[in-house]
């Protein structure tokens, strides 16, 4: 199919399944953008809340979509600059061989294979002395395999703030300015008619309005390597091409080694996926990776063809129904032919 045909009959389909998403109340609203090569397109459907229409430059709560847009990236750049090395211990960076979790690797963390706790409230941690990377390299290790965790991102996060003197938020920050993403940025944002609210938590308060839904990420203050970030759909269209044209063997922010072995199968993660570097790649070659919120960012190198999706399909609760079908239909516009299953979160 030529690329302008599938672009309008890609569009047509996410708008059609937000519709009824709507339609059926599942959830407010949301927006997508649907590209190949040069060429993109936005779609826009229903509201962020009760009365404002929603739009390709509303921001949203990326969730975990913020694992593969700040903190991946910056691992990526890391590398490129000798400053961390994928294969090394953390007791390398953090003090205390002796810890349960000194010699779990930056690439286990990535595929998602560390053993560390995959508990990841930080509640147990207030009001102590602990230094946090240390809390998180004490904890016990679980069995050895494949486990999505979110702690292994966190602790990168932390990695990444030692290993530069600087704030996560601010080396995102100087990251997406390199992108050209104007509207990228971790929270808080100021409640306004460009920032979609997530969960109404409490019955007869408000929702969560440009602070970070993820519970975690909130106690370290909205900003961690595993969410917190709030992005539109212009920015995930501006980052998805550029990933590509990296993949492809482009000059830029990381190098296109690094995206490639990313990209490709490290580990089996079920369902007939495999984890990449921080991705999930079918075997379709479709790379992506979703966030709670309702959000999702799919790629096919081969085709340099894309569809990311936000969403705050929390806003009505956590069942965030009709979400893997909206999933789907990204997923499958990608790929006719793939086995239409989804992971969390």
């Amino acid at each position: 199919m030529r690329d302008g045909d599938w672009l309008t009959e890609t569009g047509a389909r996410i708008r059609g399944v937000l519709k009824v998403m709507v339609d059926a109340d599942w959830l407010p609203g949301g927006a997508a953008v649907v590209g190949t090569g040069g060429m993109w397109e936005f779609v826009a459907v229903g509201r962020i809340d009760d009365e404002h229409d929603t739009a390709p430059d509303v921001s949203y709560d990326v969730a975990s979509l913020t694992k593969v847009m700040a903190t991946w990236p910056l691992v990526g750049r890391a590398v490129a600059e000798g400053v961390l090395d994928l294969n090394a211990p953390m007791s390398e960076y953090f003090p205390g061989e002796d810890l349960p979790g000194a010699w779990v690797t930056t690439r286990q963390i990535l595929t998602h294979t560390s053993r560390l706790n995959q508990v990841t409230w930080m509640e147990r941690y207030v009001g102590t002395d602990q230094d946090l990377a240390e809390a998180i390299l004490a904890d016990p290790l679980e069995e050895p395999g494949y486990q999505y965790i979110d702690r292994g991102f966190i602790l990168l996060g932390l990695l990444l703030e030692r290993l530069y003197g600087s704030t996560l938020d601010r080396l995102a920050d100087d990251l997406w300015a390199e992108l050209g993403m104007r509207s990228t940025t971790y929270g808080p944002l100021a409640r306004s008619p460009s920032v979609a609210p997530t969960e109404r938590r409490l019955v007869g308060a408000g929702p969560s309005w440009g602070v970070v839904h993820d519970e975690a990420a909130a106690l370290m203050g909205g900003v961690a390597g595993h969410a917190g970030v709030f992005s539109t759909a212009i920015d995930l269209g501006a980052y998805a091409r550029e990933m590509l044209r990296l993949h492809d063997g482009g000059a830029g922010i990381i190098p296109g080694s690094f995206v490639r072995e990313s990209w490709s199968p490290q580990v089996d993660a079920g369902g007939r996926l495999s984890r990449g570097l921080a991705w999930l790649v079918t075997p379709e070659g479709v790379v992506y990776h979703n966030g709670f919120t309702g959000t999702s960012l799919f790629m096919h190198p081969e085709s340099g063809r894309y569809v990311g999706v936000l969403t705050n399909a929390v806003h009505y609760g956590r069942d965030r129904t009709g979400l893997v079908d909206l999933r789907s239909a990204a997923r499958s516009a990608l790929t006719p032919q793939a086995h239409e299953h989804e992971s969390s979160p």
